[in-house]
């Protein structure tokens, strides 16, 4: 890789690759023969094509000092802005299973939050009963932690790549992120999509080399291929002077370098002190408050939740809430939150830069600015990126419903799926082709079962057809999302996954071996409609050992036609109770979904045609009596029924199928409207 390295004389705040206060670097580059006292005070420019600069050979990050700070201090001369040196505003960010939720919980344990005797469970930050049954963060979570006098803000954010909205806003709220990469997997695809918001964003940046204590690890490979990620991303020389440290966050150790680390999380402390900067702020200005989150109490109502650009608000305050320059109403703030340890805190007053929750206004929205009644300005709204994938929803029309469900009908869930949209900025919902069914709209598959398991747990019932993709029409020509898929399988199994891709349009541009542990890493750039009911099959063609991750990349030419699945579906061709006669005979024809005493009605799948095309079959079929005493009973023995979770029926179903989802049960029926003839 071949660079232009600019010298400038030691008064400017701006290097392009060497920070003269680091001569060891200096001489790495051109030896211990040159200084920068050869140059004169004017900048000049080396360009050579001899020199050719890898990370591996030297650090472009000083322990002692962040450049990012440096460069930080001449905006604030520029704009005359106060800079608070007391609070610390940080979001942590990775890619999903890095361990930023594990490294939240050391931090807070070790910063004395909770007392010696109280029990603390694993991933505190997770309160979710859904994040906990799935083990992923979905919903952004605010905390704070005191060290030395200072007090840092600290919001933990989703790792899966459909929740990248909830990322994008709390953003807003911070001035830098701490960037958990794997020690063994290094950057992923949603590494890629978080650091290339932060930078937008101008956030400094530390990265966190996390799980540095598994036996493959390799912290070389990982920082080069971060450093790599930044110049990709188009960093500037500042935020590409990051500053690494190397942490085990389930054993709450940090240090400076892989080989040395210190019994507690005390460098990475010292890192976010000195490396991301307080909040730049307009102590004396009109108040300004970004609303980029929003929960709900029963009995304080909606609290909106950001951080303090400019100004002092009080409890009792009178406020304008604005949405832009001409659409402003009035309200009223009725109680104050702050953030301490991991509680709210009831407060008087916040002064700008602080991270507050603010109740009384009912009707406020994310995006808009809680501002001064007098002169107050609305700050820019949040915008994120546009959803890809959409599914319908409509009423249930089984023979079934109402038997669980509290709510059953379209007013219901109308009001519920527009009830969604104040709070999830990412997902939009329109009106469908007739009254009871409507469209949601969302950044991934999992965006949207998420909402679907929310809804069914509060008492709803439901049908959803398969997930579309959402396509673009550009000068008459059909445009279609593309995503960067990786795929880590061990080495036995990579030709039945690279003939999986291949099938669903898959283009391969990068294959590497991962640390010692056997599995190769591939990379592909794939339609959004071949990754419909990918995860089962890669998982039945690996022996469920390999690791799917996907990140949304643009939009792309129709790639053409692609078959999701090869077989067909066994369908009940009337109403009853499953008997285990009928499931006997009907195991033959396939893997069946339902066991004997299960209750079922005409057009429901009860299992998977072992070929293509639909069979309708009757498994309530019950043994003709006779008189005849001497036959013996025949010892019927049947297979264990699939047992198919939400997201599994989601990815199964075809254009003419629907899943049934209630609050106890999840069944899987052929669409009436659209229902194709069964052999």
């Amino acid at each position: 890789m071949e660079m232009a390295i600019n010298i400038r004389s030691s008064s400017s705040s701006s290097f392009s690759l060497i920070n003269p206060k680091t001569p060891l670097l200096t001489k790495q580059l051109f030896g211990s023969s040159f200084t920068l006292s050869s140059f004169p005070n004017t900048s000049k420019t080396i360009s050579t094509s001899s020199l050719r600069c890898r990370r591996s050979r030297f650090s472009f990050h000083s322990p002692i000092k962040c450049s990012v700070s440096t460069e930080t201090s001449t905006t604030e001369k520029r704009s005359q802005l106060m800079r608070r040196g007391d609070i610390r505003n940080i979001a942590i960010v990775a890619h999903v299973d890095h361990g930023k939720t594990t490294l939240v919980d050391a931090m807070l344990k070790q910063s004395k939050v909770f007392r010696d005797n109280q029990f603390v469970q694993e991933r505190i930050m997770d309160s979710n009963d859904i994040e906990r049954e799935r083990g992923i963060t979905i919903l952004s979570k605010n905390t704070s932690i005191t060290y030395k006098d200072t007090k840092i803000n600290i919001i933990d954010t989703p790792g899966h790549s459909d929740f990248g909205g909830e990322v994008e806003r709390i953003l807003n709220m911070v001035e830098g992120v701490l960037l958990v990469v794997d020690s063994v997997e290094g950057p992923m695809p949603q590494t890629r999509f978080v650091l290339k918001k932060a930078l937008e964003f101008g956030h400094a940046v530390v990265v966190v080399v996390n799980k540095i204590d598994r036996p493959s690890a390799r912290p070389d490979f990982v920082i080069n291929s971060t450093f790599e990620l930044f110049i990709e991303l188009n960093a500037t020389d500042e935020q590409c002077d990051f500053q690494s440290i190397y942490a085990s966050g389930i054993k709450g150790k940090a240090g400076l370098s892989p080989d040395d680390l210190a019994e507690d999380l005390g460098p990475l402390f010292e890192a976010i002190m000195r490396c991301i900067p307080g909040p730049c702020i307009d102590k004396d200005g009109a108040l300004q408050m970004l609303a980029t989150n929003i929960e709900y109490d029963e009995h304080k109502g909606r609290i909106a939740i950001g951080r303090l650009h400019a100004g002092v608000l009080q409890k009792g305050m009178d406020v304008r809430v604005c949405t832009s320059e001409d659409s402003c109403r009035f309200g009223k703030v009725s109680e104050l939150f702050v953030y301490e340890k991991f509680i709210r805190v009831p407060a008087t007053k916040v002064e700008a830069g602080d991270i507050c929750a603010v109740c009384g206004i009912e009707d406020i929205q994310i995006g808009e600015t809680i501002a001064d009644k007098a002169f107050g300005k609305p700050l820019p709204s949040i915008r994120v990126e546009e959803p890809t994938v959409k599914m319908a929803f409509s009423i249930n029309t089984s023979p079934f419903v109402g038997r669980e469900g509290k709510y059953v009908t379209s007013r219901n869930l109308r009001d519920r799926l527009y009830r969604e949209l104040e709070r999830n900025l990412a997902m939009k919902v329109e009106d469908g082709e007739t009254a009871d069914t409507f469209v949601v709209s969302g950044r991934g598959t999992l965006h949207i079962t998420i909402l679907i398991e929310n809804m069914r747990r509060e008492g709803y019932e439901f049908m959803v057809g398969p997930p579309k993709v959402i396509n673009k029409k550009v000068d008459d020509k059909v445009l279609e999302p593309y995503e960067i898929a990786t795929v880590e399988v061990p080495e036995e199994h990579m030709g039945a996954v690279v003939e999986l891709l291949g099938r669903r349009r898959g283009q391969m541009f990068d294959m590497q071996g991962v640390g010692s542990e056997g599995t190769t890493l591939l990379k592909y750039k794939i339609p959004t409609r071949g990754l419909l009911g990918l995860r089962n099959a890669i998982l039945t063609a690996s022996r469920g050992t390999a690791i799917l991750n996907t990140i949304f990349d643009s939009y792309g030419p129709w790639a053409g036609d692609i078959i999701t699945r090869d077989q067909g579906s066994l369908v009940a061709f009337e109403d009853g109770t499953s008997t285990s006669y009928a499931l006997a005979s009907s195991q033959d024809r396939g893997q069946m979904f339902i066991g004997p005493g299960a209750g079922v009605y005409k057009g429901q799948i009860v299992g998977i045609h072992q070929r293509t095309g639909d069979l309708s079959l009757n498994v309530c079929k019950k043994k003709a009596a006779t008189n005849v005493r001497s036959n013996k009973e025949q010892t019927v023995v049947l297979d264990t029924p699939l047992d198919y979770s939400l997201d599994d029926c989601i990815e199964y179903i075809q254009e003419d199928e629907l899943v049934e989802v209630t609050p106890s049960s999840i069944r899987m029926c052929k669409n009436p409207k659209l229902a194709k003839k069964t052999r």
